[in-house]
């Protein structure tokens, strides 16, 4: 959208058009100007213009969970940002003197109208202020008429009323300008009388196509467009009611057809929809929040598959976020010219080796050439995850190595970076088929350092007892969905990562990234299936 933006301005600069300009600095005077004595005019000449500039906005609902109503956190976020774009006086001088812009007649191409009423008014003030002064100071300092206190009266009278006028309307700029919209919808909804206050829905609405006309007043001055575009996000972490109290905030704001607004709602549908099902706003809709939102939302745009070059870059960007893996090699050089005393022996030597193990793993996941990039996630989120856990995986790793390198353990001679790697990102896609494949493991007594142990696959324990976990399907439904493609599970097991049962032994000890909770429900529902069948059918 900035590319768009910048190409378009760069186009009308190359028609001849004049050039656009912003209400900062000089800009500023001439729009208070232009705010105080003329009246836009929407010509043929704007409704042309293409160069447009977009305001973005972020609003994050989880920021505003904890508010009553959260529509209310959405339109205040919207007066606070345009308030802080273009300048608090600018929005407080348009609510006492300034106009909505209306359509030539014709084909003229003034853009600017001069308000004769406002001017006959001032002016009119201006001239009765004057006389009440003269009169005043004729009273008092003329001789010989010093002693008519009527004159005086009449003379203070008419200075008191015109100049109040033009003391009030200076007020209500100081006023708007001191209190923003942002606490004034922010001051209603903290009012005891919420709940039951008449007329409350049509204030704000009115402090929206303020913020509507000031918007349109500003395009006129700007000599461009302007589109507010709202970035609407983590809606999914909110409850049921919340959600559709944004839907209805968004409703109000694109009721009117000419209103320069965009929402881009960044939502997971799947979440979305059961919460919209929850709340009473599917009435005649047969319940189907697919429905609804198909009325709501103008373009729908299903984020595409991930390719195998995007993930590699989500996965470089969130690497780039763990600068302390270099805070610590430049701490530990420090510690040591300054001759500092280690606090805990053995751990921070552990610490200092686990870095370059910690730059062979992230090497192995953001590297294309490397299979084990292929089976990284599509969300950011899990990506973020995933980088975050394999440096302290590799850190408990070593730590264990080193602590039981007297007792003969090498466990960092059998686990390689890359492995480490992998295991996360096992648990991390598939947590149920994992802790499912692990209890079984248990179960059997191969998670026990036994002879047959070493040459038991993990794929070929999950292969024995997949219908096991299918007769569970039932009640594991919702684990399950947690899982990624099945046909990926069997590739990452079966082909690219044959991981032992030693070795999965080894690498739970320092899972982090792993529900036990999942396997301890996994047993239960084993033991109470082995009970149904050592209690065979019933004797008649």
């Amino acid at each position: 959208m900035r590319e768009e933006m910048a190409r378009r301005e760069a186009a009308e600069l190359l028609c001849g058009h004049r050039k656009p300009r912003s209400p900062h600095g000089w800009g500023l005077l001439v729009a208070l100007w232009l705010l105080a004595f003329y009246e836009p005019v929407v010509t043929e000449g704007h409704l042309r213009r293409k160069n447009l500039e977009f305001i973005f906005i972020r609003f994050s609902a989880w920021e505003f969970a904890g508010c009553d109503k959260l529509w209310a956190g959405l339109v205040t976020t919207l007066c606070h940002s345009v308030r802080q774009h273009f300048g608090a006086l600018p929005l407080s001088v348009f609510h006492v003197l300034g106009s909505r812009p209306r359509f030539a007649s014709g084909f003229s191409q003034r853009e600017w109208v001069l308000k004769r009423g406002t001017c006959l008014r001032l002016w009119g003030l201006l001239l009765v202020l004057a006389v009440g002064v003269a009169i005043l100071l004729v009273a008092l300092l003329v001789p010989g008429i010093k002693e008519h206190h009527a004159l005086k009266v009449v003379g203070s009278a008419v200075a008191s009323l015109s100049g109040s006028s033009l003391v009030l309307g200076a007020l209500s700029i100081l006023k708007n300008f001191l209190v923003s919209e942002k606490k004034k919808i922010e001051r209603l909804t903290n009012s005891d009388r919420f709940a039951g206050q008449l007329g409350f829905m049509s204030k704000i609405r009115g402090e929206v196509e303020v913020l509507v006309d000031f918007l349109a007043f500003m395009e006129v001055f700007e000599r461009r467009r302007l589109r507010v575009v709202l970035e609407i996000t983590s809606l999914d972490l909110c409850y049921p009611e919340k959600v559709a109290g944004v839907f209805n905030a968004m409703a109000t704001l694109l009721s009117d057809a000419n209103a320069p607004f965009i929402f881009l709602l960044a939502v997971d549908p799947s979440v979305i929809v059961p919460c919209l099902e929850q709340t009473g706003c599917m009435k005649g809709l047969a319940d189907n929040g697919y429905a609804f939102l198909n009325r709501a939302v103008t373009l729908p745009f299903s984020i595409p598959e991930m390719g195998a070059r995007s993930r590699l870059r989500s996965v470089v960007a969130a690497i780039q976020t763990r600068e302390d893996l270099m805070y610590r090699i430049i701490a530990g050089n420090v510690a040591k010219t300054r001759g500092a005393v280690p606090a805990a022996p053995g751990w921070r030597e552990a610490d200092s080796a686990a870095v370059p193990w910690i730059h062979e793993a992230f090497r192995c996941l953001h590297d294309g050439a490397d299979v084990l990039s292929r089976y990284l996630p599509e969300n950011g989120a899990n990506v973020r995850r995933i980088v975050n856990t394999v440096p302290i995986t590799l850190r408990l790793l070593l730590h264990r190595a080193a602590v039981g390198a007297g007792a003969g353990t090498g466990v960092a001679a059998v686990v390689s970076p890359r492995s480490a790697a992998a295991w996360v990102v096992l648990a991390d896609r598939w947590p149920c088929r994992l802790s499912w494949t692990l209890q079984c493991l248990q179960d059997s007594g191969h998670g026990a350092s036994t002879p047959d142990s070493s040459g038991k696959s993990l794929w070929s324990v999950f292969q024995e007892h997949a219908g096991e976990l299918s007769a569970l399907r039932q009640p594991l439904g919702k684990l399950l969905s947690l899982d990624g493609e099945p046909e990926l599970f069997q590739a990452f097991l079966a082909r690219d990562f044959p991981f032992g049962a030693a070795e999965a032994q080894q690498l739970l000890a320092v899972t982090v990234n792993l529900d036990h909770s999942i396997r301890h429900h996994m047993a239960l529902l084993r033991a109470l299936q082995r009970l149904g069948r050592a209690a065979g059918p019933p004797v008649s």
